[in-house]
Order: structure tokens, then C-alpha cells, then sequence
């Protein structure tokens, strides 16, 4: 999947297209080099190819930069695309750019993360608060109550970091009121997580798990693990994505638990709803991708399923 980033003008990616604006699905993602947003963007450029429309990919400049989000989706309405899939990085700060879109009858289709403050075609996407209640529950039953964890959180300005976090902590604390969580806040980003999980681990010795709002940050705290001499199993590593660097980090006896995104399917679907409405077709409102616990027992099956070696 070729994925331009912002700074490329979207006017001009339309202009060298071969296929007019009226036959044009924006795609605006969030990362082309994080391992779970590869599968995401890999479902949203088969899905694509199905549909026989012109996808035009875009990533932002760097982590969370909203407002080259904010200059592409003025450009691709500008330019009367069809539709437009997003995946904000800012929930609310996306919405003033959704409702112009939506007010120019171009539909909007949220992927991964919803927007705040804006009506949406559609939301495709995991359903980031019960997925993060499992992934507490299951967290708890590796740990003795009164044991203290850290918990990594994703971007509190967007729903998907807010709902990963609230979930997580109502169901762990539910089942293990006695263990202190300590909290390493990031933006999903992955060196963010390893600084923050490696400053806990050099005043505590007796942490014994990290549990993570997604798996950048499962591989940022292994990382701080490595780096600061622990072994695999040491301290465990509880993950959300279902990314295939941390289902490898699994089978090397690092990470114990990881409530997997179906993040394939995310992109897959998410295009076929923008074009399916980009046509003129009802479509859900809300379309959940679903979940896998992936463990030990149960890794095999998982990547036989998403085609991870």
C-alpha cells in the first residue's frame, strides 16, 4: 500500500489520478510504520481494490499531528472525494473538519478511534471500553491481589486512549482492589513507554506486570525490560492489539496476555462502509470488528487467522 504523508497536497494526488474526485475514497490514517496500523492500512487497501475505487492514503506528518489531519480533509472536500475514511488522532479537534464534510454531503467513515462533537456515517472499530474490561479481568488473574502493576495508557485526548484506560482500570481494580497502578501516560508512543516504564522500574523492585493501552507500548516496555537485564517473564507483559511483533514477543515468553484488535478488519471494513455509502447505500452506524484473547494456548490459532507467520 503506497501511503503518502501530509505535506504532500491531496489536490495534487487527486490531479495525477486517473479516476475523477467523484471516484476518489480519502483515507486518512494515523501511522504507516506502527505494526498494528500495517495491518490496519493493509485491510483498507484490499478492501479498496474489491470495491474498484480509487483509494488516496494519507498519514500525518508525525505522531499526532492533528493539523495536517485537520489540511488533508480540507483538501479532499475542497476537491469533492466521494468519501472519507478517518482515523483521528484528536477526537474532538477532527470534528469541526467532519461536520464540513458531512455538511457537503460527502460521507465520513470513523476507523479505529470515534470523533467527539460530530455525527459520523460510520464508526468501524473494536469496542475499546469492553475489550479493555477483558483485558483488566484477564490481567488480574496473572498477579496476586496487592501486587503493584503499570499500566501504560494510550492518548487521553482521544476516545479510543480514554475508553482503553477507564475499562482497564474498573475491571482490574474490581478484581485486585489491593494493587497499586502506576501510571505511565503517553501519546502511543512507543519510546515514550519505554522511558516511562524504565524510570518506574529503576525506583520499584517489585512491580511485576506492565499492562499496555496498545502494543507499541508492550514493545517499548519490553524494550526497558531488556535493556535494564530482566528475562522473558521477569516481569509480565500484558498487551491490546494483537500487532504481530507482540504476538512474536508471546512465543518468546515475554508478553502473557493480548486482547487483539481484529485491526485487519478495521481497515477492511472500514472502506467497504465509505464505499458502500460513497454509492448511496445504508450503511451500520456502528460496525464492531471484534476481539481475540490471544495467549500461550491460544497464539497458534490467532495467527493462523490473521495470516501471521
Amino acid at each position: 500500500m503506497n501511503l503518502k504523508f501530509a505535506g504532500v497536497a491531496v489536490a495534487a494526488l487527486l490531479a495525477g489520478s486517473a479516476a475523477s474526485a467523484q471516484d476518489v475514497i480519502g483515507y486518512i490514517t494515523k501511522s504507516a510504520t506502527n505494526a498494528g496500523w500495517m495491518m490496519i492500512n493493509q485491510g483498507a487497501a484490499d478492501a479498496a481494490a474489491e470495491e474498484g475505487v480509487n483509494l488516496v492514503s494519507v498519514g500525518p506528518a508525525f505522531q499526532g499531528d492533528l493539523s495536517s489531519q485537520l489540511e488533508v480533509f480540507e483538501n479532499l472536500v475542497a476537491q469533492g472525494a466521494a468519501a472519507i475514511a478517518v482515523a483521528p488522532v484528536d477526537s474532538a479537534g477532527i470534528a469541526p473538519a467532519v461536520n464540513d464534510a458531512m455538511g457537503a454531503g460527502i460521507p465520513v467513515v470513523a476507523i479505529d478511534t470515534g470523533v467527539d462533537g460530530a455525527e459520523v456515517t460510520s464508526f468501524v472499530a473494536t469496542d475499546n471500553y469492553a475489550v479493555a474490561k477483558v483485558q483488566g479481568a484477564v490481567a488480574a488473574t496473572q498477579i496476586e491481589d496487592g501486587q503493584p502493576i503499570i499500566y501504560v495508557t494510550g492518548n487521553q485526548a482521544q476516545s479510543t486512549g480514554q475508553e482503553r484506560k477507564n475499562g482497564f482500570m474498573e475491571a482490574f481494580a474490581a478484581a485486585r482492589p489491593n494493587s497499586e497502578i502506576l501510571l505511565v501516560p503517553t501519546e502511543w508512543n512507543s519510546q515514550e513507554a519505554q522511558e516511562g516504564v524504565e524510570a518506574i522500574l529503576n525506583s520499584r523492585q517489585d512491580i511485576v506486570m506492565v499492562a499496555n493501552a496498545w502494543d507499541g507500548g508492550t514493545m517499548g516496555a519490553k524494550a526497558a525490560l531488556e535493556n535494564l537485564g530482566f528475562d522473558a517473564g521477569d516481569v509480565k507483559l500484558v498487551g491490546f492489539d494483537g500487532a504481530g511483533d507482540a504476538i512474536a514477543a508471546m512465543d518468546e515468553g515475554w508478553v502473557h496476555v493480548d486482547t487483539a484488535q481484529m485491526l485487519y478488519q478495521m481497515g477492511y471494513q472500514g472502506i467497504k462502509a465509505a464505499a458502500a455509502a460513497a454509492r448511496g447505500e445504508d450503511v451500520s452506524p456502528r460496525i464492531d470488528t471484534g476481539f481475540f484473547l490471544v495467549t500461550p494456548s491460544t497464539s497458534g490459532v490467532y495467527k493462523a487467522m490473521v495470516g501471521i507467520e
